[in-house]
C-alpha cells in the first residue's frame, strides 16, 4: 500500500455536508491534491473499503465514543476485496483529543480466521515476515483484544473517495458514500453496497487529515464552503442501525405471534 494510506499520526477532522457541497470541495481541493493512487477515475475516483470492527462483552470502545471520550481506540481489520491473495490489514486506531495515532499490520489473509479465535500472532501470519513495525502492530492488537475478550461485531462497509498531496502524505481528504452495516459471522464478506443495513446519514462525509498545521489553503476552504465540524463514528451509526433493525424485526415477529 503507499504511504498516503500508512499516516502513522495525524489530526483528523470530520464534516457531514451534502453532495453539491462534496462537489464544490473536491474542485476546490484539486488544486492542491492529486487522486489516490488506487482511485478509480471511471469510478468518481473512487474505491470501497470494508472494516470488520471488534468490541468486548460490554461494547467498551462502542460506548467509549458514545460517550466522548478524549483518549479511546477501536480495533478494526481493513480489506478492500475479496480476492484471497491480497492482504488485510490489522488496525489500531487510536484518538488522543484531537490527534489519530494509527499502528497497522499487513497480514495474510488466511490468518484471520486463527488470529481472531486465539489472538497468538506468529510472524508467518504477516505478509512480510522482517517487517518488524507490522509485527509490533500485529502483537499489539492482539494484546489488546485478548484483553477485551473482543469479537468481531460488524463489517462497516463505504464508498470512498480520496486525494492526497502528491509527493508526500501530508494531507488527505476523503469523501465517503454509501454506508452499509453488515453482521459479522466469521468472513471476511465483501458487503453489497447498494443492500444490507444502511444507517441514516443525510449527506456525505468528509474527512481531511494532515500531519502538521492546519494548512492556510484548507483554513481558507472551511470558510468558503462554512463547513461546520461535527461527531461522524461509522462504527457507532453502523451499530445502532443494526440494533434498530433487530429491535424492529423483534417487533415484527411479536406482532405476528399475537
Amino acid at each position: 500500500m503507499s504511504s498516503h494510506q500508512l499516516q502513522q499520526n495525524r489530526f483528523e477532522l470530520k464534516y457531514l455536508i451534502h453532495e453539491r457541497c462534496a462537489r464544490g470541495v473536491r474542485d476546490f481541493a484539486r488544486s492542491y491534491l492529486v487522486a489516490d493512487e488506487h482511485a478509480d477515475p471511471n469510478n468518481n475516483y473512487s474505491y470501497a473499503i470494508h472494516s470488520i470492527y471488534l468490541d468486548g462483552p460490554g461494547m467498551e470502545l462502542y460506548n467509549s465514543t458514545v460517550q466522548g471520550h478524549k483518549n479511546r481506540y477501536k480495533l478494526r481489520i481493513r480489506y478492500y476485496d475479496d480476492r484471497p491473495e491480497n492482504p488485510v490489514f490489522f488496525e489500531i486506531k487510536r484518538r488522543v483529543n484531537d490527534a489519530i495515532l494509527k499502528q497497522r499490520a499487513m497480514v495474510k489473509r488466511y490468518s484471520v480466521p486463527h488470529l481472531l479465535g486465539s489472538f497468538l500472532p506468529g510472524r508467518s501470519d504477516l505478509v512480510n515476515e522482517d517487517d518488524d513495525r507490522s509485527w509490533e502492530s500485529l502483537n499489539h492488537f492482539c494484546n489488546l483484544a485478548e484483553q477485551l475478550q473482543a469479537l468481531g461485531r460488524i463489517i462497516v462497509s463505504y464508498v470512498r473517495e480520496a486525494w492526497v498531496t502528491e509527493h508526500d502524505n501530508s494531507v488527505r481528504i476523503t469523501f465517503d458514500r454509501n454506508l452499509v452495516a453488515t453482521r459479522f459471522t466469521g468472513g471476511l464478506v465483501v458487503a453489497d453496497l447498494h443492500g444490507g443495513i444502511r444507517p441514516h446519514i443525510p449527506g456525505v462525509i468528509l474527512e481531511i487529515k494532515f500531519t502538521d498545521r492546519f494548512p492556510v489553503w484548507i483554513r481558507e476552504m472551511v470558510r468558503t464552503f462554512n463547513l461546520q465540524r461535527g461527531p461522524m463514528a461509522k462504527y457507532v451509526h453502523c451499530i445502532d442501525a443494526m440494533q434498530r433493525r433487530e429491535v424492529d424485526s423483534g417487533f415484527s415477529r411479536l406482532g405476528a405471534m399475537i
